[in-house]
């Protein structure tokens, strides 16, 4: 019961901010996560850790469907020198530049585990940008394009990390081995998403019920996710092709009477995917920063004798 109170709080909390955001007009995201933050730091503050594995699916799988099956494919094939160029080769100069720094720091540090780091602060967060995008209203051809990289960079990022983590593991890497592992568990993807995209076409026709149809779309989106990284693909790519597939490929019809209720729980419950995964944010800094404390603390403690006793000198 604790786990469900603190998350109704935090519903009922981040409403409120969100309002006061509109009011001040400024991006709800923003206020989600310096509430999440302040909240984290408060005296006997509620403390929820995820699994990473959890919080991809839960928070990031809905909301590339719910953004792909809007984003207009049209605007994307015209954009598309800029949408590949920030989500291939910015999130890989990212990453390179992280990596370099990294060993700079820390010259012991392999290269393998600097690139890992770098693919994981390499990508812009893809809730983030969606949402903060939508209540800004930049210029059309600016949104079409930072959407567009939005749904993508997480993808070569992740793939990026993978295969940095698998040259951990085996203890070496190298980009002859490197590209075609890319290339390959990307066009896996791309296929594994068309066909995915095509059997659900075929399975939502047989629903005629609004509850039911809608609980089909949000089972078959968490399970296109799980699948593919059970797979070995990337999930990302994977929710992408099948959300811009289904919308634009007319294989999956709905009727009117199903097409509004299913459009109108589609918003709400990415909303709400939305307040949880900002406030979340904000929350984390606590048990991040808790062991630095510790660590620092401790070594200002330490006694004079187990300086010279750790160098080698006598006490």
């Amino acid at each position: 019961m604790e786990i469900f109170e603190t998350v109704l709080a935090l519903l009922a909390a981040a409403t409120v901010l969100s309002s006061l955001a509109r009011w001040l007009r400024v991006p709800y995201p923003t206020l989600l996560a310096v509430g999440g933050a302040l909240l984290a730091f408060a005296p006997g503050g509620p403390r929820l850790e995820l699994p990473p594995d959890l919080i991809l699916a839960l928070f990031v799988a809905p909301v590339l469907m719910d953004a792909a099956y809007d984003a207009s494919l049209r605007d994307l094939r015209r954009n598309w020198a800029a949408v590949s160029s920030l989500a291939l080769l910015a999130v890989a100069l990212t990453t390179a530049a992280v990596a370099v720094t990294a060993r700079l720091v820390v010259p012991d540090l392999p290269w393998p585990a600097a690139v890992a780091l770098g693919a994981l602060v390499a990508p812009p967060d893809a809730v983030a940008a969606l949402a903060v995008l939508r209540q800004v209203s930049p210029p059309h051809r600016v949104r079409t394009i930072l959407e567009g990289e939005s749904l993508l960079n997480d993808a070569s990022a992740l793939l990026i990390y993978r295969l940095a983590v698998g040259a951990v593991a085996a203890g070496g890497f190298h980009l002859s081995s490197a590209a075609p592992a890319f290339a390959l568990v990307f066009a896996g993807s791309v296929a594994a998403g068309w066909l995915f995209a095509r059997v659900i076409g075929v399975l939502s026709r047989r629903f005629h019920d609004a509850p039911s149809s809608v609980i089909f779309q949000f089972v078959t989106t968490f399970a296109m996710w799980l699948v593919a990284e059970r797979l070995g693909l990337s999930g990302v790519v994977t929710v992408v092709v099948a959300g811009l597939t289904i919308a634009r490929g007319n294989i999956s019809p709905i009727a009117a009477r199903l097409r509004v209720p299913s459009f109108a729980i589609w918003e709400t419950a990415t909303v709400v995917l939305n307040v949880l995964a900002f406030t979340l944010i904000g929350l984390q800094l606590r048990p991040i920063l808790e062991p630095l404390t510790v660590s620092s603390t401790s070594r200002a403690r330490r006694p004079s004798w187990a300086w010279s006793s750790w160098c080698g000198w006598p006490g």
